[in-house]
């Protein structure tokens, strides 16, 4: 990659890291599902009046729209709610590369090889780690099984993704920012109808009522710069570069997370809490790195649908 390119990949990670301390202060004024259905309501509108539809049928904006907006979204919001710290939740949700390989496999028949099978070990080992110390440290265990279903969610739209992608690989290709803006679309109407049921009917009035200006601008970043801007980038770069070679920037994302959740929010994470980061993102590491036979011979199976490989949370 060009060294101003290399900027672009390491500032979008810096982005998405930071992403998790504006969803923490937004949690402050908003309720979590409400605010999940108000993050895509802001993505979609009013950039889907000036966005081209990408040429595919609709039920794969809803195929990938409702398990990573209602799943991933409103789970992660939820955990981090009920107390998930956000340098932590920014480390659990890159398990999505291992649960998005087990999906693969599941639906997809495409087995993973010994690299990815290896990193799965040392990835659920360190997610294992992390759970007895939330369970040790007196954080709500709960939290965090939420945040990994967040997680798994996540890999469920990016096997979505990647199906739809081979489908439409003889066509004309998808191009990601409007996939997404249009993506956008689907999460909002079972989010806002879950926070009416959960949240009560008084959720939107109250959070009006109450909001703040940091919460508002936090609300913002997470629409706008984190989705819009980020995923748009993001894209740009999947289509000049291999898709291994860009989403290895992803791993800057708990690094970013960790540290700006320290510095902005006061979070300390222990010398456990380190280890389980640590092989999370050394196993995600060794699953997404592809011997140069393999990138020779064409895109990974999980890895080279694009999207998939991005940390759409951003």
């Amino acid at each position: 990659m060009r060294p101003r390119h290399v900027l672009l990949a390491t500032l979008i990670a810096a982005i998405w890291g930071f992403n998790f301390v504006p969803i923490k202060i937004a949690l402050d004024d908003f309720p979590p599902i409400l605010l999940a259905a108000l993050r895509f309501t802001a993505a979609a509108l009013p950039a889907v009046f000036f966005v081209r539809r990408p040429p595919v049928p609709a039920r794969w904006l809803a195929l990938v729209g409702v398990p990573l907006g209602v799943g991933q979204f409103a789970l992660l919001f939820i955990a981090m709610r009920m107390g998930m710290p956000a340098g932590l939740s920014s480390v659990v949700l890159q398990v999505q590369a291992i649960f998005t390989a087990l999906f693969a496999a599941l639906l997809l028949r495409e087995r993973p090889g010994p690299r990815q099978a290896a990193g799965m070990v040392v990835a659920f080992t360190g997610v294992a780690l992390l759970g007895v110390a939330q369970a040790g440290g007196g954080s709500p265990v709960p939290a965090f099984l939420l945040c990994l279903a967040g997680a798994a969610s996540w890999g469920l739209s990016n096997v979505a993704m990647r199906r739809m992608n081979m489908r439409a690989a003889a066509r004309e290709p998808v191009d990601a920012f409007g996939f997404m803006v249009w993506m956008s679309l689907v999460p909002p109407v079972p989010l806002f109808a879950l926070s009416l049921i959960f949240e009560g009917p008084g959720a939107v009035p109250d959070a009006v009522e109450h909001a703040s200006l940091p919460g508002i601008a936090s609300l913002a970043y997470i629409a706008y710069l984190s989705t819009l801007v980020g995923f748009g980038a993001w894209g740009w770069l999947m289509r000049r570069y291999e898709a291994s070679t860009v989403a290895m920037y992803s791993l800057l994302v708990p690094p970013f997370g960790l540290v700006s959740a320290a510095v902005c929010l006061g979070e300390h994470v222990d010398a456990t809490r380190l280890l389980g980061a640590a092989l999370i993102i050394t196993g995600v590491a060794a699953g997404s790195v592809r011997p140069a036979a393999r990138r020779a011979a064409g895109p990974d199976p999980v890895l080279g649908s694009g999207p998939a490989t991005a940390p759409v949370q951003r």
